[in-house]
């Protein structure tokens, strides 16, 4: 509870409720109760840009007793009265976020939320493969996916998308699927346009990005695009490191280019052939 007259007890109260409001407002139960919060922070602006603007009237009034640590009272007054100005600059910025915040209080109070989402068409899409990585190879996003999450995990990956070059490579190839993660065993992590593949059981992480199907009015294709039924991800030829696919052999029945031979192997054995 504040003291109203203890300003140090006071500001290590209000730190200590700013940290877990940063932590409690990570989600909302109730969207509507976001409203309150918003009121609440910017009555707490207001109260910001007056502490603020009260520490510098007491910096410049306190000044004459001011020293630095090794007793010299020019430097202490020097370090006293910039302390002032820098405080009074950030009242400034204080009370120009509260005008920003005072904006979005006002949308807030006009944004109805509705216990169910609006149902709207979804657009017709397919997934492309991006990456695959399997081995030493998926220690590094596997950690990341750990110890950050699956967004930080998406956001490592993604360096191995090139666009338009990695779509053609795999609507060239045929690594195209219309579920993310159709294998046994497969978590599927979603984050914007991308889904995280991951199989703890044989031990790859891979990323597939949405494709938009194109529009039925727009120009006609001549040949469908293949695309596999199969559970397996694989690698972009586009993506570093990967075969040229100029050096590949034949498929065979069964495995594809780039399936190591390791997960067909494993993947046999468990009846996961297609």
């Amino acid at each position: 509870m504040p003291t109203f007259f203890d300003s140090t007890a006071d500001a290590a109260e209000a730190s200590e409720a700013m940290r877990g409001l940063a932590h409690a407002s990570r989600t909302f139960d109730q969207p509507a109760q976001m409203y309150g919060v918003v009121g609440d922070l910017s009555s707490g602006m207001r109260s910001l840009r007056q502490v603020l603007e009260q520490l510098a009237d007491v910096h410049e009034q306190k000044a004459a007793h001011a020293f630095s640590d090794g007793g010299d009272h020019a430097a202490g007054v020097r370090d006293a009265l910039a302390t002032a100005e820098e405080l009074r600059r950030s009242a400034r910025l204080v009370d120009q976020a509260y005008d920003r915040l005072a904006e979005g209080f006002v949308a807030a109070g006009r944004t109805a939320w509705h216990p169910e989402p609006a149902i709207e068409e979804a657009v017709p899409s397919r997934w492309i493969n991006v990456v695959f990585l399997q081995g030493v190879e998926a220690d590094r996003p596997l950690r990341i996916l750990g110890e950050l999450g699956h967004v930080d995990a998406v956001d490592y990956l993604a360096q191995w998308d090139y666009g338009e070059e990695t779509t053609q490579a795999a609507l060239e190839n045929g690594y195209v699927y219309d579920e993310p993660g159709e294998g046994t065993n497969d978590r599927v992590m979603m984050s914007g346009d991308y889904a995280l593949v991951v199989n703890p059981n044989i031990g790859y992480i891979s990323l597939l990005r949405r494709h938009p199907e194109p529009d039925a009015s727009s120009s006609a294709i001549d040949e469908p695009t293949p695309t596999k039924d199969g559970p397996e991800l694989l690698f972009s030829y586009s993506s570093p490191g990967a075969p040229k696919r100029e050096d590949l052999p034949s498929p065979k029945q069964g495995r594809s280019w780039f399936e190591p031979a390791k997960i067909t192997a494993v993947r046999e054995s468990r009846g996961l052939g297609l």
